[in-house]
């Protein structure tokens, strides 16, 4: 099943995504937990990651593969011109095309750990335009691309990055899924230059990640380049250590956010659940998202 047709049903399509546990035992207990926690939401697809460097690129296939065959749930492998050749890169479509595998989301790709700028191996790709058209050459799979509503971390005009995303649709991709955000103004107005400056016609879902600590999102939006409204900072600077009342307070905003958008119409959420269940699962809830009835609250 390919993605970009869900996005055209009357109602919200819901996706998580997820990456690769990096010990056998941590993947016994994706599949036994997260996964039939994940499924009982009633996810249109899953999309599984792989580390900067391809470090867990096989396992992320297996991944993949499991989830279609033993789950019956339709899942997007990724994947990255970090640390791979064109050759290298086909040898992973054709296994994909071999496994019966469809969606692809060709993203560039994070520097592996070390590396202070994406380097492109000799025989690779610099960019995710450029790996965007080498799939649609295979004529095999649903292609897939990121998006970035408040820019690239690492380039300095939004409108810039903004164009490069149109570019990526014109090279093929036939959707986009939106890195996390904290102001729905952000992604409106992404939204909007897209649609009416760029004629974009394919799907634009925001991604939603709802955070667990403020560590953790301190760290995460620092590294991506997402801002926190001040509102949303200082409650995190309140709640300091206490962890469910950080958890708490991200269901609290992710379910703003989301309810505003798909109010506006979005075609649906793409949730980074982080291989945990419960505030995915809140969020959903108090949305009347669950069960596959996806009217807004």
């Amino acid at each position: 099943m390919r993605v970009p047709p869900l996005y055209s049903r009357p109602k919200a399509t819901v996706s998580f995504e997820f990456f690769p546990p990096k010990s056998d035992e941590a993947e016994a207990t994706l599949f036994r937990d997260t996964v039939p926690g994940l499924k009982e939401l009633g996810p249109s697809f899953i999309s599984v990651t792989y580390g900067a460097g391809g470090g867990t690129r096989d396992r992320s296939m297996r991944i993949v593969n499991r989830l279609r065959r033993e789950f019956n749930i339709e899942a997007v492998a990724h994947l990255t011109c970090v640390g791979s050749t064109r050759e290298t890169l086909g040898q992973f479509l054709e296994e994909a095309r071999s496994l019966g595998i469809d969606n692809i989301l060709a993203l560039r790709g994070d520097p592996p750990r070390g590396q202070a700028a994406f380097q492109p191996v000799p025989g690779g790709f610099s960019y995710a335009v450029d790996l965007i058209r080498y799939v649609k050459t295979w004529r095999s799979f649903a292609i897939g691309a990121a998006a970035y509503p408040e820019g690239h971390v690492e380039c300095p005009d939004k409108y810039l990055d903004w164009d490069r995303t149109a570019a990526k649709v014109e090279a093929g991709a036939e959707y986009l899924l939106t890195q996390l955000f904290y102001d729905a103004e952000d992604f409106l107005q992404f939204e909007d230059y897209l649609r009416n400056k760029r004629g974009v016609t394919v799907p634009i879902v925001p991604g939603v990640l709802p955070f667990l600590n403020t560590e953790q999102i301190k760290r995460m939006t620092a590294l991506c380049g997402a801002k926190l409204p001040a509102p949303i900072q200082r409650r995190l600077d309140e709640y300091a250590a206490d962890d469910e009342s950080v958890r708490k307070l991200g269901v609290e905003v992710c379910t703003d956010i989301c309810r505003r958008l798909l109010n506006h119409g979005v075609p649906g959420i793409h949730f980074y659940c982080l291989n945990r269940v419960t505030s995915c699962a809140e969020v959903m809830h108090n949305l009347a998202l669950t069960n596959r009835s996806c009217e807004v609250a």
